[in-house]
């Protein structure tokens, strides 16, 4: 069994779905988890069911200076986290033909630039405190071509590109950085479709070798591994947690020859 107990965790994004499945396992394994999120009572709701002194960083990562604003509030209050896991992010489909300046504005703020300026801005207090995991959360999008998708798979791609950058430069000071991609993962952002869209949930699980959906424990359980000793040896990786999605052919059936 996983014992974090004396660690503390930041995750943002933690109000819902994959954020909030990633703060109960980690506060389950002992860490003092600390939840970001933009909206306060929904943090406040997950806060509620966990058991080792959660706290909480209403904060939206969007804005300009907002990551770095974020890291200082945590070491000024904490000294800094054990574990930091870049959850939050916002999910756009746009067709290249719909896609403004302003929609490619968004997706990167949060996506990229938050994420990024709250690892640096925590990075010299990893050093102190001797080391650290760090865990960011991309998607499959941004490691296959899917319709629709184009600056959301860029940002995307953008974190795995940023975590093998980020292992190389503070590998030496035992910080280690990795990334999950999840795949179709039956989170809000799916619920209305899934209800509405007649044939949706087959027709995605059939371009899944597992042949089912993900659910955010499934993301949460490879988390809590890599921020972890159990993965003491494993940074600058990508882990997609997708049923095999990405790189396994799903659909249809065996071909055979006779």
């Amino acid at each position: 069994m996983i014992d974090l107990s004396g660690k503390k965790a930041l995750v943002t994004g933690a109000s819902r779905g994959i954020g909030a499945a990633i703060a109960r396992s980690l506060d389950a394994a002992g860490a003092q988890v600390l939840l970001n999120s933009r909206n306060v009572a929904d943090i406040e709701r997950v806060a509620a069911g966990l058991s080792n002194d959660p706290q909480l960083f209403a904060a939206d990562l969007a804005p300009s200076g907002a990551g770095t604003a974020l890291a200082e509030r945590v070491i000024a209050e904490h000294g800094g986290v054990d574990i930091l896991i870049n959850n939050a992010g916002i999910a756009m489909r746009r067709t290249p033909e719909q896609l403004t300046e302003a929609d490619v504005d968004d997706v990167l703020n949060v996506n990229v630039r938050g994420l990024l300026m709250l690892s640096v801005g925590l990075g010299d207090a990893f050093i102190e405190r001797g080391g650290g995991s760090i865990v960011n959360i991309s998607s499959v999008a941004g490691l296959i071509g899917p319709l629709g998708r184009v600056a959301y798979s860029a940002s995307k791609g953008a974190v795995d590109a940023m975590t093998r950058a980020l292992a190389a430069d503070w590998g030496r000071h035992g910080i280690r950085v990795n990334s999950v991609a999840p795949g179709i993962i039956t989170t809000d952002i799916w619920a209305e479709s899934r209800a509405n869209v007649p044939g949706l949930i087959e027709k995605m699980e059939a371009g899944v070798s597992l042949r089912r959906w993900g659910a955010s424990e499934d993301v949460a359980d490879v988390v809590l591994f890599l921020a972890s000793d159990l993965s003491s040896y494993v940074t600058g990786e990508t882990i997609a947690v997708d049923g095999g999605m990405a790189k396994v052919r799903g659909g249809g059936e065996p071909e055979y020859r006779s």
